[in-house]
């Protein structure tokens, strides 16, 4: 889960000679064709994934904005059920869950 400035930063750092604007450009294009997910975990700025097909959700850390991917087959069931008892045909969800990690409690 990068930023696009994270991405920008690494490429740099790889001396390759690409603007910031670049970035965001082919990051868009390669959402619109599916090969990566956005995500606005806090509502600030997005973060990047590379889609592999696999639906998960996530844990958000409201401190140092760590992020664990999961699956849960119960909450994925109970999703259905809920879409379906209210006349819902789900196209598509997700699920992020905001707390504070074990390293930000101690």
């Amino acid at each position: 889960h990068l930023k696009a400035e994270d991405i920008y930063h690494e490429l740099h750092k790889n001396n390759e000679d690409i603007g910031l604007a670049t970035v965001y450009r082919v990051l868009t294009q390669f959402e619109s064709a599916g090969l990566i997910h956005r995500h606005r975990f806090d509502g600030d700025y997005a973060v990047f994934e590379i889609n592999e097909g696999e639906h998960h959700d996530h844990l958000v850390c409201i401190k140092c904005h760590k992020v664990v991917e999961f699956f849960d087959d119960i909450i994925e069931t109970r999703q259905e059920k809920i879409a379906k008892d209210n006349h819902f045909e789900i196209t598509d969800h997700s699920l992020y869950i905001y707390g504070i990690c074990e390293q930000c409690k101690n």
